[in-house]
Parts: C-alpha cells; sequence; structure tokens
C-alpha cells in the first residue's frame, strides 16, 4: 500500500518545538533498543557481569602484587578505576549498535521515517546510558561485597557517579561516529582497544614507576583525569598525589573531566549528525 506523502507530518518551525520532537523521538528509539536487548538476555548478562567479574580479577587475583601510594587497600585504589573503565566501554557497546543497525540497513529506513534525524542517534546514546547505569549499580554492588565503600560523604559520591555518566555519554557519541563511519565487521576488531586506552592511564596502577614516555601518556590520558577526580570525590583529597610534577588535568581533575566531556560531546555530537544527515543524500 502507497503512503500518502502529503499527510506526512512537517518539522515543527520553532526551536522549543524541534527540541521536543527530538526528546519524543529519541525516547522512541530508546525504548526500541531496550526491547531488542531483552530478547538477548545473554547480552545484557555480559554487560552486567563483566565489570563484577573484572572487581574480582584485578582485586584479588592481581591486587596482591601492586602496591598503593602511601600504602592502603589496593581494591579501594582500583574501584574508581573500574567506574572509568565501564565509563569508556560505552563507546564500544555503542559503536557495535550503531554499526549493527548501518549494516542492516536500520538506519536507512529511520532516515526515510518522519521523525527528527538527531533522535536517532539521542536514542541510541540514550539507551546505552541506561544500560551503564546499570552496570554501575552492579559493580557498586560488587564493591561493597570487596569491601569497598565511598568515605568522603554522600555528596562527593552522587557528583562521582554524575560525572561518570556524564563522561560515558561523551564517549558514547564517539562511539556513534565510529559506528556510522565503519562497518560492523571493522568495529568489531575495534572491542579491544578499551583495553590499552585504560590501561595507559592510572586507572589500576600508579604512573610514578612507568618508563618516562609512558608516564607522559599516561598522566595526560583524560581517562586519568576521571580516576583522580573519582577518588578525590569517593576517598577525599588526602588520597591524591599533590606532587608538583603533576601535570594541570591531575592537579585539577574534576575540572579537567568537565572539560574533557563537553569538549567530547562538542565534537563528537557534531560530527555524528552531520555523518547521519550526508549518509541519508
Amino acid at each position: 500500500m502507497m503512503t500518502d506523502l502529503t499527510h506526512l507530518p512537517t518539522p515543527p518551525a520553532t526551536t522549543a518545538e524541534r527540541i521536543r520532537w527530538t526528546i519524543a523521538d529519541g525516547w522512541t528509539v530508546v525504548r526500541r533498543n531496550l526491547d531488542h536487548l531483552r530478547a538477548q538476555p545473554g547480552e545484557i548478562a555480559a554487560e552486567l557481569m563483566f565489570p563484577a567479574l573484572m572487581v574480582v580479577l584485578f582485586g584479588y587475583v592481581l591486587g596482591s602484587a601492586i602496591r598503593v601510594p602511601g600504602g592502603g587497600n589496593y581494591r579501594l585504589y582500583l574501584m574508581p578505576g573500574l567506574f572509568a573503565m565501564t565509563a569508556i566501554s560505552g563507546g564500544i557497546s555503542t559503536m557495535m549498535s550503531v554499526a549493527s543497525d548501518q549494516g542492516r540497513g536500520v538506519m536507512d529506513r529511520f532516515r526515510s521515517m518522519p521523525m527528527a534525524r538527531s533522535a536517532v542517534l539521542v536514542g541510541q546514546t540514550g539507551a546505552d546510558i541506561i544500560l551503564g547505569v546499570l552496570a554501575m549499580l552492579v559493580m557498586v554492588g560488587f564493591g561493597y561485597l570487596v569491601g569497598w565503600h565511598p568515605t568522603n560523604g554522600p555528596g562527593p559520591a552522587v557528583a562521582a557517579f554524575g560525572l561518570l555518566v556524564l563522561f560515558r555519554y561523551a564517549v558514547s557519541w564517539g562511539g556513534t561516529l565510529l559506528g556510522l563511519t565503519l562497518k560492523e565487521e571493522t568495529a568489531d576488531k575495534l572491542i579491544p582497544l578499551v583495553f590499552p586506552i585504560t590501561m595507559l592511564s592510572n586507572a589500576f596502577v600508579p604512573t610514578e614507576n612507568m618508563p618516562t614516555l609512558l608516564r607522559v601518556l599516561a598522566n595526560w590520558n583524560p581517562v586519568s583525569a576521571l580516576v583522580t577526580a573519582c577518588r578525590q570525590l569517593f576517598m577525599g583529597t588526602a588520597s591524591v598525589p599533590t606532587s608538583g610534577s603533576l601535570p594541570l588535568p591531575l592537579q585539577h581533575p574534576v575540572a579537567a573531566s568537565l572539560l574533557w566531556a563537553v569538549v567530547l560531546l562538542a565534537v563528537f555530537v557534531t560530527l555524528s549528525v552531520r555523518r547521519f544527515k550526508a549518509a541519508g543524500r
């Protein structure tokens, strides 16, 4: 049956109406993605259990061989790094979801529908945030089981989790851009890259004993700023090194992490929306 194109809704005229249109259509895409995940419980289980396995692996298997700066429990030092790794992994999961939809022609069908163009990408990243929050909650539960807990009060702890969610959202837009650019089989080969990105940081080990080049790269890695910010917010400033030799992002980690998130969002949102529109021409 042919569609009467004269009865398709026209795009809203005002900015406020366009924002509401984008949010409404984006929420529809979020629900669609979550419905797909519910039909694949194994994928949800893997996404939620992977952080828990990392807590056990690093906390008990490797933790006994690693010294914490100034002494102390390695698992308290470790948990902010694992939270940051979970935030970074959001880019990988979004990349795979977008690449899969792109390869199966789902994106072309979205483009043919009378919906806000940016809503498709807003929905993809929104679904990832919901899954990411669930993964962090699972990790919090396992963290308490192994002896971790925030010691700097509930307010800073909430701020730390807010920063992690914001950073994951920014990184997921980077995954969206990669998913729109790469074929699914190529994107699949990039999954292991999340480990070098997080390993070359202060997430799991102190950087002061690294070779000079690696130490410089690790200290300027945005992940290191995010991890240091979380350690500061979870455990207080006393747990964060105050050496004058530290680069500026590690001296002001919360501000640096916020700045990184804003910059990444500005760049990746713009490029992703532009790429999505250009692919439909």
